[in-house]
């Protein structure tokens, strides 16, 4: 799918502001003690996040494994995304997904906190590298 430079930077910036929303989305539930959706946000600012670096780069995937494998193709792999960032985008995926699909898996507290401080600055990182390109 080719999108116009228009369309490709509406859905970058609508992406982006998903991003931050889903952030304070998550802020609310984590003072909810709502840790499950807590996590689910957080990765989903995240996966915003990438997704639009991606959009904004002539990227397209159709699946959340598509833009974590993309994110790491082009962007982690040649040290624009640092190793760290990308585990850390991987690690909320796991995270999110044993959240919302084991019925097993219990998220608390110390599942979420720790994750507050780094997905902002993922998302924080791919703002600043979709504004300075």
């Amino acid at each position: 799918m080719t999108l116009e430079f228009q369309d490709r930077n509406a859905i970058v910036s609508l992406r982006l502001q998903g991003a931050k929303d889903a952030l304070q989305e998550a802020k609310g539930n984590i003072e909810m003690e709502y840790w499950r959706v807590a996590a689910n946000r957080l990765y989903y600012a995240c996966y915003y996040a990438a997704s639009a670096l991606l959009i904004s780069n002539g990227y397209l995937a159709r699946t959340h494994s598509g833009v974590i494998s993309l994110l790491n193709l082009h962007f982690v792999s040649k040290g624009l995304i640092s190793k760290e960032q990308g585990h850390f985008f991987g690690n909320l995926f796991e995270l999110r997904q044993s959240g919302d699909y084991n019925d097993w898996k219990i998220i608390k507290a110390e599942d979420v906190q720790s994750k507050i401080v780094p997905a902002e600055e993922f998302v924080a990182t791919v703002e600043k590298m979709i504004s300075s390109s």
